[in-house]
């Protein structure tokens, strides 16, 4: 089956997000500007837009999605890594590294976090620097921070 697509409208921006019943595949911040989704008929992307619409309005803490993300196998264990991150709790590159055993691969998780294909349910933006300081993120720094304030429930004050 060929993945299908839709794009969501979240308060940072549009998601292009794909996917087929095997799961989801990817969701990437687009600059385009759809005011209407397309119709999904896979059962994990109407999943995925019902539960993002429950994270956006401060409903779910925790995806209950299928997620198929391609990539090679070290990306795979650094994204799984990545989903034992805690709502609201951030964790840096260091820490990342070490809780999958090299600390010297600080580099290799930093690159692999930036490819990860499915924004915001793989939480990449809960990775920060050892110094507290918010790096990269492939949605813009300023998403990264929205979604961090939006994750702590401090939306008026600033984390950073």
């Amino acid at each position: 089956m060929n993945p299908e697509t839709t794009y969501y409208k979240s308060p940072i921006g549009t998601l292009e997000i794909k996917g087929d019943d095997k799961g989801v595949h990817s969701i990437y911040f687009i600059d385009d500007d759809f005011s209407t989704s397309l119709e999904v008929t896979s059962g994990e992307l109407k999943k995925c837009v019902q539960q993002l619409d429950e994270y956006f309005a401060g409903n779910r803490k925790e995806f209950e999605l299928t997620l198929s993300p391609k990539g090679t196998e070290f990306q795979g264990k650094v994204w799984t890594e990545l989903l034992k991150v805690p709502f609201g709790k951030t964790r840096s590159y260091l820490e990342q590294s070490k809780k999958l055993g090299d600390v010297k691969a600080i580099r290799a998780v930093a690159s692999a976090n930036g490819r990860n294909p499915i924004s915001i349910i793989i939480p990449c933006h809960r990775i920060i620097g050892s110094d507290g300081s918010l790096t990269g993120y492939a949605g813009g720094v300023w998403r990264k921070k929205w979604l961090l304030e939006h994750e702590s429930g401090n939306k008026q004050q600033s984390l950073f």
